[in-house]
């Protein structure tokens, strides 16, 4: 099933094109191991990193917001928002870290960043504009080879391996990632929604994607804006 669902994918790429969903947001209605969206970034390999996106749960599970895996590294970039109330895990080049003190209170948009530096290894989390402490989670090496990214799944092998239990439920919006670690400035513009640069490689405002089961693209209604 998992190996039809990437073929199925990989064709996908074929016929994508990048759309704005600018007023729009990604509804994960229920916990699944198949439903995801596919995100096909501008170009591939890069030694620093920043992904930006907001986010709308009732979750008190374990949950995956963002994944990235490669051939040779299924963690990649894995941001996942851990059971207890407080801590959001950050995976990279399967290093790991977690970062205390987060105030992620459920039924209310919350705007997540993460950062990171392949040359110091040095990763960091910001949650509705406040940073979190800068702890060490994989340095040495850059991400570099082909990529699957995946909103709303954490991959456990290339393109698959989903799990029910680490499923997200809720809307996804304004997902952007760079090829560069945000500013402070940068990242409280994100958050403010004040004028800030998109990324360079996947822009919200031109996002390429595929959506796979049931997954809906709906308007954010007035009580969601940003």
């Amino acid at each position: 099933m998992e190996q039809l669902l990437y073929l199925l994918a990989i064709t996908a790429t074929c016929v994508a094109f990048p759309q704005d969903l600018s007023g729009k947001m990604f509804t994960f209605p229920v916990g699944s191991n198949t439903d995801h969206v596919r995100l096909m970034p501008s170009r591939e390999n890069f030694t620093s990193v920043s992904v930006c996106l907001r986010s709308f749960t009732d979750l008190s599970r374990g949950h995956t917001l963002f994944s990235l895996a490669t051939q040779t590294h299924f963690n990649d970039i894995v941001l996942f928002k851990r059971n207890q109330d407080d801590q959001i895990r950050l995976h990279i080049r399967d290093g790991t870290a977690d970062f205390m003190g987060q105030s992620y209170g459920l039924n209310r948009w919350h705007s997540i960043c993460l950062t990171w530096h392949s040359e110091t290894g040095l990763g960091q989390i910001w949650l509705d504009g406040q940073p979190s402490a800068r702890k060490f989670v994989r340095s040495g090496e850059a991400i570099n080879g082909s990529t699957f990214i995946v909103l709303g799944q954490d991959q456990d092998r290339f393109g698959g391996g989903f799990n029910t239990r680490q499923s997200f439920v809720g809307m996804l919006a304004d997902v952007h990632m760079w090829d560069y670690v945000l500013s402070y400035c940068e990242i409280t513009r994100f958050t403010n929604n004040d004028n800030f640069t998109p990324g360079n490689i996947l822009n919200w405002r031109g996002l390429e994607f595929d959506s796979i089961g049931n997954v809906i693209v709906e308007n954010r209604t007035p009580e969601y804006c940003f």
